[in-house]
């Protein structure tokens, strides 16, 4: 950790000049500039004399948060094969998400789970293929390159009466697969 590019920025973020910086915290500009640049470091106490007029603590200071994964490969990817389907979770452990995205494969004449009514929404986008989404009495046909959107508050599921596979990016929140 670079405590000194840690500490200027926390000043910054304060609006505090080095000057207001020294005043709150009782030391010299110059001891506080060489600390920041990384000249001189600071005893314990002084830190903590320093990190209390920022407005935090040590704790608070050297507390790193994980760094969250962002780019997933398709060897990452989790596939569920089943005999109407396939689904690939393209987002591993998506559950603790607020949103689960997967593509689904649905072989011709076949039908996705159905998607029991739930107070979240959904998106989806067909990527290949014609499919149609049934929710109650309504169907809504769709072929390649149009979507869907809607809200979970009824069951609804999609069904491929091509004689090809579809292909479609569906995405769920809460995560619902």
């Amino acid at each position: 950790m670079d405590i000194g590019k840690k500490l200027r920025e926390l000043r910054l973020q304060n609006d505090l000049t080095l000057g207001d910086l020294a005043s709150r915290s009782e030391l010299t500009k110059g001891f506080l500039s060489q600390v920041e640049r990384n000249l001189t470091m600071p005893s314990i106490a002084t830190l903590e004399d320093i990190l209390e007029a920022l407005g935090t603590n040590l704790s608070e200071f050297f507390h790193e948060e994980p760094e969250s994964q962002i780019v997933f490969t398709t060897q990452e990817f989790f596939v569920d094969e089943q005999e109407d389907y396939k689904i690939e979770w393209v987002i591993p452990n998506a559950q603790k998400n607020k949103m689960e995205p997967i593509l689904l494969t649905l072989h011709p004449h076949k039908k996705s789970q159905e998607m029991i009514a739930h107070s979240g929404e959904e998106f989806g986008y067909v990527l290949k293929g014609t499919v149609t989404l049934i929710q109650g009495s309504k169907r809504y046909k769709l072929k390649a390159h149009e979507t869907f959107y809607l809200e979970g508050s009824k069951s609804h599921y999609l069904y491929n009466s091509g004689s090809t596979d579809a292909r479609i990016l569906w995405i769920t929140t809460p995560p619902m697969f």
